[in-house]
């Protein structure tokens, strides 16, 4: 039993056996055993976040109170032994603070865990995927599984939401039976204009690289964004949990969900994460951002359009010879790509796809065994062996038009423009005023200043 279960709860027999055999418990717990059940959890780890957080809180807060009574919010403060010792000092200003964020932003659902302190720190080579891990985890058995299936969200501690963002994803859930959402996002605004200038860029990578994977036929064209993505309880465990990765535990985790119980893109609110740069973890925004603000915008390329047509001409030609041997299937992706060939063999596709045959007599089920094979982490792979072996990432202004013509729309002219145009047709909504923006920091700003003066 995890030490934050409340006392006599109710747990279906796949959440209790995860909890038993892959849940992370000791030494985490949160701060207190709350008094009831919840029918979902928003997830927010926080490393050294003691400006930001408060900000996060109050933007929570400005959702439905009908609403937010119902979910759980919990803030994993966290670091490793070899925290800074201004990560240290950040995150013991946050443990202190919690209590009067939750009083100052009438959060009464609000509670935390210590995964920071001396004992309690993560281990080393841990992170950010641990840190999602121990609040999902230790969320589990505070959920209310009377009356259907509870929800697990993530987020992050330098990301603001609307107060649309708790009714979206509960009407999301009640009109779908897919396991697992894709939540659409919009970073903020940059302090400066190197800084609008290096997010915009790479905020319009990870959208045509989604349009790419779309036109392809690919079932894995949704964003894997840690902070704009959430699940039902029965998918997480089926999926086997949050993973540990310091970096990419989003992609990874999303698409493990999407094996076992399908990930769809939500619509009706928007997330919006911090533009800022970072270099706590090897990839990802923040290290984009960093790289390209210090070596210039060349750090970040585009895949060349055909990359994607490639990716295309293989998904169809499989699923229009489902019933081909391997070695078939070899030979059409040798006249389809060369490099497509030598990855195959490379990647053991033969004897996979014997195997899938073998255990899988209906060709549906044979399909949807080869894409959890050539899943997207195969996919992004042999996207990766034509950029370097064959067609070398270019700028974006060669990238972004073929695709969006493919797609039957004009390609505007600006970067800007491009980038509104991808975000509505993927479901992103205009954002929230400056003002909005503006009230949130202001009401928030005396929370967190207040630490500067202890």
């Amino acid at each position: 039993m995890l030490n934050s279960a409340v006392p006599d709860t109710y747990l279906p027999k796949n959440i209790a056996t995860y909890l038993s055999k892959r849940a992370e418990t000791e030494p985490w717990k949160t701060n207190e055993v709350p008094s009831r059940t919840f029918t979902g959890a928003v997830v927010i780890p926080s490393l050294a976040e003691a400006a930001n957080l408060p900000q996060t809180l109050e933007s929570l807060s400005r959702n439905p109170p009908e609403l937010l009574e119902r979910f759980l919010i919990l803030v994993v403060v966290n670091q490793r032994a070899d925290a800074t010792a201004t990560e240290t000092a950040d995150n013991g200003d946050t443990l202190g603070a919690l209590p009067r964020w939750k009083q100052q932003f009438h959060l009464d659902n609000l509670f935390w865990v210590d995964a920071a302190t001396a004992g309690a720190e993560l281990p080393a080579k841990q992170g950010v995927g641990l840190a999602r891990k121990i609040g999902l985890d230790l969320a589990l058995p505070l959920l209310d599984y009377r009356d259907g299936d509870p929800l697990l969200i993530c987020l992050d501690a330098d990301t603001l939401v609307q107060p649309d963002y708790l009714h979206a994803i509960t009407r999301h859930f009640a009109a779908t039976t897919a396991g697992g959402a894709s939540i659409p996002y919009r970073h903020r605004a940059a302090l400066d204009r190197a800084g609008q200038s290096a997010i915009d860029r790479y905020e319009l990578f990870l959208r045509v690289y989604v349009l790419g994977l779309e036109l392809a036929g690919s079932p894995y064209a949704f964003h894997t964004v840690g902070s704009a993505m959430g699940c039902r309880a029965s998918a997480y465990v089926a999926s086997g949990g949050m993973n540990r990765r310091l970096a990419g535990e989003d992609f990874y985790f999303l698409q493990q969900v999407h094996k076992t119980s399908v990930v769809v893109p939500l619509v009706g609110t928007t997330v919006h994460p911090s533009p800022r740069s970072s270099t706590r973890v090897p990839f990802g925004t923040g290290r984009s951002v960093g790289d390209m603000l210090n070596d210039g915008e060349q750090r970040l390329l585009f895949y060349q359009p055909v990359v994607f047509s490639l990716v295309g001409e293989w998904l169809a030609f499989v699923a229009g010879n489902a019933g081909a041997e391997s070695a078939s299937l070899l030979h059409g992706a040798e006249l389809i790509s060369p490099v497509l060939h030598r990855f195959l063999e490379q990647s053991g596709f033969r004897d996979a796809w014997d195997n899938l045959k073998r255990n899988n007599r209906d060709s549906s089920k044979l399909m949807a065994s080869f894409h959890g094979w050539f899943d997207a982490f195969r996919t992004m792979r042999f996207i990766h062996e034509l950029s370097d072996q064959v067609y070398p990432r270019i700028e974006p202004e060669g990238a972004i038009t073929p695709l969006l013509e493919r797609a039957g729309h004009r390609a505007p002219d600006s970067v800007t423009e491009q980038l509104e145009l991808l975000r509505s047709l993927q479901g992103t909504l205009e954002p929230p005023t400056t003002e909005q923006f503006n009230s949130i920091q202001q009401h928030s700003s005396a929370a967190s200043g207040s630490l500067s003066q202890k």
